[in-house]
């Protein structure tokens, strides 16, 4: 996918690296069970963020899909967003290979909500009602859409800066989505602290801007993402900012 780099200790600017070993070939981002060109909506307020995705069909390239798909950005980076798909050969697209071809905004469905008189004039039925919003737990996704709306909801408590978009694109850039990658061949590999997750963190990095709330594990999807994020955050004011290995 990309060349190795450095990431940061907490003290010090160091690069995360780009590189990743993707755990088998069958890591697509999205495990969604999708024919042909798809979504998954990732809700950000006043419009909707929507992953692309696109099944591989026999006679297929990644230069036919690219042109199909021009926020792709061209073969070369359609292939470096999904080569922990791919593999190493380009050109060895097989059939049924679900790739991430880009995202797209659409607008929300303006949403209205009606309470009723009896509730606006009764207090008990008020505190009823706020009790039961309280006790209903908000549920995610076990795919990169929901870890990183997860995610987002707790840097939101948390005061940690950053968007849906921001941390798709790092993401895709450092891990293609896998979150057991990990680089096992750069400088902080050889020292014993490999990058490791969606956003290729170091242990020293991951335990020094850890959120609390979340994981102590380094490839938990949403203890990663939010520690990388924090760390971004404090290094160059958010994870928005940050637009190569870092």
């Amino acid at each position: 996918m990309a060349a190795a780099g450095r990431h940061c200790h907490p003290k010090t600017r160091s690069t995360l690296v780009r590189g990743i070993l993707a755990a088998g070939t069958g890591a697509a981002v999205l495990a969604l069970p999708l024919l042909g060109a798809t979504c998954a909506q990732a809700a950000t307020g006043a419009s909707d963020v929507q992953l692309v995705t696109y099944k591989v069909v026999t006679g297929d390239t990644l230069v036919k899909i690219a042109q199909k798909y021009p926020s792709s950005g061209g073969w070369k980076k359609l292939y470096e967003a999904n080569s922990a798909v791919i593999g190493s050969n380009p050109s060895a697209l097989r059939p049924g290979l679900t790739l991430t071809v880009g995202t797209k905004t659409v607008q929300n469905a303006t949403k209205t909500a009606k309470v009723t008189e009896a509730v606006a004039k009764t207090t008990k039925v008020k505190t009823k009602a706020a009790t039961a919003t309280t006790a209903a737990a908000k549920t995610y996704t076990n795919d990169l859409d929901g870890w990183i709306k997860q995610s987002l909801d707790i840097m939101a408590k948390n005061g940690i800066p950053g968007t849906y978009n921001g941390i798709y694109r790092n993401v895709m850039r450092e891990s293609s989505g896998n979150p057991k990658a990990i680089n096992n061949w750069d400088s902080n590999a050889a020292a014993g602290i490999p990058s490791k997750g969606l956003l290729q963190v170091i242990d020293p990095t991951f335990k020094a801007y850890h959120v609390p709330g979340t994981s102590m594990d380094s490839y938990d999807p949403v203890a990663n993402i939010t520690a990388a994020c924090n760390y971004a955050a404090a290094k160059y004011g958010s994870i928005d900012n940050v637009n190569g290995a870092y």
